[in-house]
This record gives C-alpha cells, structure tokens and sequence, in this order.
C-alpha cells in the first residue's frame, strides 16, 4: 500500500478515536498515545539540524556555480513572497466576508504576555552566525542555511583542492536521504497517535464557539492550495496540477499532524525529488530556504486572526491599516521559524504593527494547534509548488517522473528513498 494511503488511514481512524474518547470522558487514554507521536516527532527533528547542513552544501556545489544559485534564489525569494502576499489577502478577504469576530466577546480573554518578536534590522543582523556551533546546538535554522550556504560556496571555489570535501558532503546527503526513510517509515504510527491526541484533547467543545474562524482558516488555505498553487502549476509550469496534488499528499498530512515545516522538510524533500521530479540541486537548496521563508499558511492565517481580533473589539481597520499588515506578515514570514506555535509570535507582531490589542492572542492561543495543522500543511505543498515552478524554468524537472508519479510504498521507503539526481 503507498505510503501516503497508510498515513491517510491513521489519520481518519486517529481522528474518529479522538473524538470518541473525549465525548466518551476516556481523554487520558488519548494523552497516553502522545508519547508515541512524540517519538516519531523526535526522530524527525533528529534529522532536521544536519539534513539543512548536509543538503544546502550538496546542493550549492552541485550548482556549479554562483551566478546559478544567484538566479535560483532571485526566482525561490520572489515566488515565496508573492504567494505569500497573496496568502494574507485571501485571508483577509475571507474574515471580511464570514465576520468570524462578531458576536464574541473579547474582553472576557485573560491576558498573555506575547513574545518579543526581533525587528528586521535585528533579523538581518543575526543572519551572520557568530558562533557556528552555537547555531546548530540552538537549531537557528536562518543561520544554519546562511553558513551552509557560505561553506558551499567556498567549496565550489576551492575548485579540485575541494573536490574530496564535495564527494564527503555528496556521500553523506546520501546516507542521511536513507536515514529519513527509515524514520518516514513509521509515520502512519506516529500520525495515529499525534491525531488521537490532538482529537481526544480538544474535541468538539472548543471547536463549536470559535468554528467561523477555524473555517476561514480552512477554507483559505485551501482556496490557497487549489487556486495559486495549482494555478500556478498549470498556467506557470504548463503540468498537470492533479499531478501535484497527488505529489504532495505525503508532506501535507505528515505536517497536517506534527504542525511543523521544518519537521516535515524530510519527507517534503523526497517526495519533491521522487513524487514530483524535482532534481536533487534544486530541491536541497530550494526546500531548505522555503522552510524559513515560506509561511503562506501562517500568513493566511495572519489575515484571518487579525480582521477576527478588530472586529471582536469594534475597530474598523483603514486601508494603510491593511496595507501595514500584508507587508508587515510578508516580511516577519521571513525570520519566523517553521516549528510549532511560532504563529502565535508572528501573530504578536502584526497586531502590534496596526495597535491592535495584544490581549486578543488568548483566545486565538486556545485553538491555534487547529489551525496550525491546516496552515502548516499549506506552508510544505507551497514549498513543493516554487520547487517545481523553479526546477522547470532551470530545465531540472524530470518531466517524465512528474508523470507517472512514483508514489513511495511503505515496503521500499527505507531502501530506495535516493531520489532523483539533477
């Protein structure tokens, strides 16, 4: 059975399990599934660090050089910004339209204190690790992709001196890419019992008050999904976006349930290679840089939350006002990290960038494990869409694997995960 059918299917029954526990009173037994996921969860951030290193370097020195990787970012920066730009509308558009603030109470929430958000300056100064080690030991990953990127750079113009370096980095993506397979192989057991738990936890209770801004929120991303990335594919790319869709289904569930991007970026990174043709240069520099950069979910998300918050307090927005808050998200999409909850911080610096009140955050807090599995899932299909769209216009997409669509069975995920080679 394809893999993606095997996570689908714990999904569903995690899901209907969930919910049967928490209406049955039986919740703790959902609580005591979550070490299980937690596991999977650990097994995947154990690969996150080094396969953002190991894949960056291999992939830069494979470009052979600066000008291709310079035009390779130009396309992946302008395509990530764009689509996210896009993202807060829609969002926006669609809390305009549903009105999901009307007719609940704010004033009620308690208070939280939001986490301090570093300005642009701050963020661009810190892209510059200090300390290398320090950067991996902390999991920065802005300055784990800026190093990396330098080390390959050098690599590529150490010329032969370096070429012992470049077959080492090249063996090791290797062994890591087979690594991930071991662990993906157990993600329909770590889904089931993440789902179980988010289900038997939250149930139907705190869904029911809030269910127009989960719906915005659902319905926006996939607005999102099916119109701009599937558009873009089809118009842009000229390839079948049924084609995509099926190729992505791997990663979007795996971060539908982890709610982490950067989690996700594993699978994400071979189903781009194996599912969707993408070649092995692009996607190992294109992917990592997406996982920081591209938070099209999250903005969505953004969009939705902020019009929620001003219309729960009766504050009519004006058009700088809208204005303020698409490139304030478009730009803080840039230094948010791809892990869980980080939307809630992004959330804290748009509200303040248009003196909306910070106190609003409670109540977008209770249900933003909801919405974090829909934006996140949004956020890897984004990532896999500007792979291809990037990969096509550099003449580095297997069109013929794109096609015939390989999908990963749960029997050769761990032996056969090389994917595809530029």
């Amino acid at each position: 059975m394809p893999l993606w059918k095997q996570i689908f299917i714990a999904l569903t029954l995690g899901l209907l399990l969930g919910i049967t526990l928490n209406q049955t009173g039986n919740s703790e037994y959902a609580a005591s599934l979550k070490p299980v996921g937690d596991l999977f969860l650990n097994g995947i951030k154990m690969l996150i660090v080094p396969l953002i290193f190991i894949s960056l370097v291999s992939g830069v020195t494979a470009l052979g050089d600066m000008s291709t990787m310079g035009r390779l970012s130009l396309k992946a920066m302008l395509l990530y910004l764009a689509t996210t730009a896009v993202a807060i509308m829609i969002g926006l558009a669609l809390a305009a339209i549903f009105q999901p603030g009307t007719g609940i109470d704010l004033g009620a929430a308690q208070a939280v204190t939001a986490a301090d958000s570093p300005s642009l300056v701050a963020t661009l100064v810190a892209l510059i690790p200090a300390n290398p080690v320090a950067a991996f030991a902390q999991g920065n990953v802005l300055q784990i992709i800026v190093f990396a990127i330098l080390f390959g750079l050098a690599i590529t113009l150490a010329g032969d001196t370096a070429k012992p370096v470049k077959v080492f980095m090249d063996a090791l993506a290797e062994v890591f890419y087979k690594f991930t397979g071991i662990i993906i192989a157990f993600a329909p057991y770590g889904v089931f019992a993440l789902i179980t738990w988010v289900a038997g936890t939250y149930g139907f209770e705190l869904l029911a008050p809030l269910a127009k801004v989960i719906g915005a929120v659902y319905l926006g991303c996939l607005i999102h999904a099916v119109v701009v990335y599937a558009g873009l594919i089809k118009f842009v790319a000229r390839l079948n976006p049924i084609r995509y869709i099926q190729g992505v289904i791997e990663p979007a569930i795996v971060a539908f349930s982890s709610t982490s991007s950067a989690g996700t970026l594993p699978i994400t990174m071979m189903s781009a290679e194996r599912n969707l043709g993408v070649s092995r240069s692009v996607s190992s520099f294109v992917l990592p840089l997406g996982t920081t950069i591209n938070m099209d979910g999250t903005a969505l998300y953004q969009g939705v939350c902020v019009l929620f918050i001003a219309q729960a307090y009766g504050i009519d927005l004006s058009l700088v006002q809208y204005a303020t808050i698409i490139l304030t998200a478009t730009l803080a999409s840039i230094g948010t990290a791809g892990v869980p909850g980080a939307g809630l911080i992004m959330l804290s610096l748009v509200l303040t960038s248009v003196g909306l009140p910070l106190e609003g955050v409670a109540i977008i807090a209770g249900i933003d494990r909801i919405l974090d599995m829909a934006r996140t899932s949004v956020n890897v299909m984004g990532d896999c869409a500007v792979a291809v769209l990037v990969a096509k216009s550099e003449g580095q997409l297997d069109e013929g694997l794109y096609d015939t669509h390989q999908v990963l069975k749960s029997a050769d995920v761990a032996t056969q995960v090389s994917p595809v080679k530029a």
